[in-house]
């Protein structure tokens, strides 16, 4: 354990003395709140979790805090993370994206976006353990795989009043899947905000991989972008190769309270434009403050810039898979989507884990 998470100082953080840690305290308020929420039975077992009870204390510090930078340097003890398979992390980038849509189907808006079916259910233990399926629908008494990616698109849940929209094409419908979340520009000017609902349970392929692998794109030019651009110039083909990613995902129409902020992430808190970080929850603890010191993106064509930022662990991934493994979530609109997109950096991950939980996992706090 002490090989992969090893004693750190806040003062050998490159630019965390000029970190706005109030903003960064804000971001994690909002995680404390949700962290008192919880009960010993919501909790998901982390490598690195630690105890509920032991957050649940400095959620409630967090709270009362008026010094930000004193609060997490009096509270936590910071962590270089060191992940053997991936020394080097990997570090990625989501955001919201914006489609125009619409709440009846026409000819031009004839993609539905789908809210979560009754058939479609978590399997319990020791179904998943005999059958391999975490979700799925029961058939005559027999738990078994959910509709694929092609079969939902070709009718398997029409006529039973699950749609919540409909859109232009099924790339944007698409986009939205693999983030997550949208907005959906209405015709009257208001927007719809879409939420995650639920996924069908089956696994999930990176559709640039198989362009890459057909030699259709170069790995190092592979972006949201470039597949974007690739899928309009081939449009008779862009329909199959979105069926090789079988998963689908359903959502919910979400009252949010702040508009300026994201949809929700899996604390079920409104994610932040450059702030929320999505994590694997088998390793870290939804709440858990990161510092990521990498290189993104910086909007034009191939230009980058350094991102050094006190995160927040408020979302969670199919794809976000390993100890220095995270997703960047950007915000919405056009600018964020050219940051989020070509995103695939290293670079050196920190985590900020109270006292007591590092006295839990025997290091040293």
């Amino acid at each position: 354990m002490d090989a992969e998470l090893r004693g750190a100082a806040f003062t050998g953080l490159d630019g965390w003395a000029a970190q706005d840690h109030m903003a960064a305290l804000a971001v994690f308020q909002r995680s404390c709140r949700a962290i008192l929420d919880q009960t010993a039975s919501d909790l998901r077992t982390a490598r690195f979790g630690g105890s509920l009870s032991a957050w649940q204390e400095v959620a409630r510090a967090g709270l009362r805090a008026q010094n930000a930078r004193k609060f997490f340097e009096t509270l936590f003890a910071v962590f270089s993370v060191h992940d053997r398979e991936c020394p080097g992390g990997l570090f990625t980038g989501y955001f919201e994206p914006e489609a125009e849509g619409s709440l009846s189907p026409s000819a031009e808006f004839a993609v539905p976006i789908y809210r979560r079916p009754a058939d479609l259910v978590a399997f319990p233990a020791e179904v998943r353990e005999r059958s391999g399926l975490a979700y799925g629908r029961w058939v005559a008494g027999k738990a078994i795989p959910y509709f694929t990616r092609q079969d939902i698109e070709q009718g398997a849940l029409a006529g039973q009043g699950l749609e919540i929209a409909w859109l232009r094409d099924w790339a944007d419908a698409f986009f939205i899947h693999i983030q997550g979340s949208g907005r959906l520009r209405l015709r009257d000017g208001s927007c719809l905000r879409l939420s995650f609902a639920a996924k069908s349970g089956l696994p999930y392929t990176a559709i640039g991989g198989v362009l890459v692998a057909r030699g259709a794109l170069r790995r190092e030019e592979l972006s949201m972008q470039t597949i974007k651009r690739w899928m309009t110039a081939h449009p008779s083909q862009a329909r199959k190769l979105m069926w090789e990613n079988q998963s689908f995902i359903f959502f919910r129409e979400a009252q949010l309270a702040d508009p300026d902020l994201g949809a929700l992430g899996a604390q079920q808190v409104q994610l932040t434009p450059r702030r929320s970080l999505a994590i694997d929850r088998s390793c870290w603890m939804l709440g858990t403050p990161v510092w990521l010191d990498s290189m993104v993106p910086a909007g034009d064509e191939g230009s980058m810039q350094r991102f050094r930022q006190l995160l927040v662990a408020q979302d969670t991934g199919s794809a976000i898979k390993g100890l220095a493994r995270g997703d960047v979530y950007w915000g919405f609109g056009d600018l964020a989507g050219r940051i989020a997109g070509p995103m695939k950096s290293q670079g050196a991950m920190h985590v900020l884990l109270p006292h007591a939980v590092a006295a839990e996992l025997g290091l040293p706090a």
